[in-house]
């Protein structure tokens, strides 16, 4: 375990799960004022932030407007995004792009560029206006924040220690669900569970693309943050919008290696495989923006012809834009590419859709607030209308510093309460033997039924059946966890099948196809429509509750 540790006075600090964009902007945020700690549960840079190859949407060029890129963000959205988030996010998009450059990130230059920064186009974007450091941006974003954090007296940084539940007035025996008071935390290597009061805890979890046979994300995103907040009593919204990236390498020795929209952006073309290797163009057939649909569009399209001409994968082909372009702008591909026996200069990339982006999650306002005081949400984890039914390309990575700095002053505004002391975790379970095989079968059958069932084409009996299986899987995995000792895979399971639960029931309640949801039960497009909305009452008591 690494834990950086500093003195930061006697109050209770806020607690952040989760060290990407979101959780590292909030803490830096708080930083100067509040003492913080930050839960990662693997190693700090193993968030999805630095795994982001594109970029971060800046309103900054002469050609561009804040109108424009609203517009862009509705359309991508398919008439559920909320023009109010929309136009907050654009309006504050130069002013993030400006924190990121005063801390040091080394973006790509272009003294010929706005604030000196080269732009490039990603899909469903009018304009130019996505700022990044080549094609390795999230990691270039990461590391100049973390090391930010490492260095700051106020900032706690615990690695490998993992959130198990939230501290609610239930775990403190009150009637009335009333306020989160910290977390229940797993030291990773200790195997303990520890009490952590909080002034206030923020989920930045991420997504749970990890709920998929295959993704494009790390392995992080098990939903944590958004399984927590629903067992607390939160609102999710729109879990049935699960973006699948058209564009994850095919390779039998990587399956989760992101092949960046800026690619098909600066022109790479996709194509079907035949018999003579050259390959052939669909995408006219689908849409009008060809390669440069927004991603729904695109991986649909994808799978259409995948399905009807029987194929494994099809073709992004670059080899036009010539070697040394490729080795300058994209460079982390093409050596990773090459190290596979790909050289994308000469040679086609075989891609397949894959999914990438939750675009749903806990319900929140435009500081970061979830329906249970004290206890905020950012970045991926979250839903605030700014993605409706598509997320529009590189708009993630902004979401994470514009609103992780409205959920940093949220909190600072808020009037401390007395913290009261939260019960110790029941450690009375016993080890069990078979604990793996019984987590790493129900862990394969939740992602194989996800993946056949509740994938890009959907249809209500598909859904019926994955949440028939769901809830057999929910009901082993509540009876294993009440029994026995948790661990990091327990966890993640039980956090995944509440997730699953979540994406199965909201696809079922929207009768329509739209953005990111297609049913072939529905294929047609209401006129009018709504974000999906979930709420619950927790249980006064879970058994399980120490």
């Amino acid at each position: 375990m690494t834990t950086t540790s500093r003195n930061a006075g006697s109050s209770a600090p806020v607690v952040i799960v989760g060290a990407g964009l979101a959780g590292l902007t909030v803490a830096l945020q708080l930083a100067a004022e509040r003492p913080v700690t930050v839960l990662a549960k693997r190693r700090l840079d193993e968030g999805a932030t630095a795994w982001a190859q594109g970029g971060i949407v800046g309103v900054l060029g002469d050609d561009d407007s804040v109108e424009s890129h609203v517009r862009d963000t509705q359309d991508a959205g398919a008439g559920l995004v909320d023009e109010h988030t929309a136009r907050f996010i654009a309006e504050h998009s130069a002013q993030a792009i400006e924190w990121l450059v005063k801390r040091g990130v080394p973006f790509s230059p272009d003294p010929q560029g706005p604030l000196g920064l080269h732009l490039t186009r990603e899909g469903g974007h009018a304009v130019r206006r996505i700022a990044h450091a080549a094609d390795a941006t999230g990691r270039a974003i990461h590391e100049v924040l973390l090391a930010e954090a490492r260095a700051h007296p106020n900032i706690t940084l615990r690695e490998r220690w993992m959130a198990v539940d939230l501290i609610t007035s239930r775990h403190l025996k009150r009637d009335e669900l009333s306020r989160c008071y910290g977390v229940y935390a797993l030291d990773i290597d200790s195997g303990r569970v520890e009490t952590l009061p909080a002034a206030a805890v923020v989920l930045a979890t991420g997504g749970a693309g990890k709920v998929y046979r295959y993704t494009t994300n790390p392995d992080t995103a098990t939903g944590d943050g958004i399984a927590m907040a629903w067992r607390a009593g939160c609102r999710v919204g729109n879990m049935e919008f699960i973006q699948f990236h058209p564009t994850c390498l095919y390779h039998p020795q990587e399956r989760s290696f992101l092949i960046t929209e800026a690619l098909r952006g600066e022109g790479a073309q996709l194509k079907l495989p035949n018999h003579n290797g050259e390959g052939t163009r669909f995408m006219a057939a689908h849409d009008e923006r060809l390669e440069l649909a927004p991603r729904d569009i695109v991986a649909r399209a994808i799978d259409f012809e995948m399905k009807k001409h029987g194929v494994d994968y099809v073709l992004l082909d670059a080899t036009h834009l010539g070697e040394a372009f490729l080795k300058e702008h994209f460079p982390t591909i093409h050596a990773r590419c090459l190290a596979l026996g790909i050289d994308i200069a000469r040679q086609p990339i075989p891609v397949v859709p894959a999914a990438h982006y939750t675009c749903g999650g806990v319900v929140t306002d435009l500081d970061g607030r979830t329906d249970l005081p004290g206890l905020y949400a950012v970045g991926e984890t979250t839903y605030t209308g700014l993605h409706g039914a598509n997320r529009l390309a590189s708009n993630s990575l902004l979401e994470c510093v514009v609103f992780g700095q409205t959920c940093a002053a949220s909190i600072l505004q808020a009037q401390s309460e007395p913290l009261p002391s939260p019960p110790a975790w029941d450690e009375s379970q016993v080890e069990n033997a078979d604990e793996q095989v019984v987590i790493s079968h129900n862990w394969d059958e939740l992602r194989l039924v996800m993946w056949n069932y509740v994938g890009i084409v959907r249809t209500t009996k598909r859904l019926e059946r994955a949440l028939h299986r769901i809830k057999l899987l929910k009901s082993e995995i509540d009876d294993y966890y009440a029994a026995f000792r948790v661990t990091r895979d327990l966890l993640e399971l039980r956090n995944l099948v509440d997730c699953a639960e979540l994406i199965v029931r909201s696809a079922l309640a929207r009768h329509e196809s739209r953005g990111l949801h297609f049913s072939r039960d529905f294929p047609r497009t209401l006129p009018v429509s709504f974000p999906t909305i979930l709420s619950r009452k927790p249980k006064k008591r879970d058994a399980w509750l120490p």
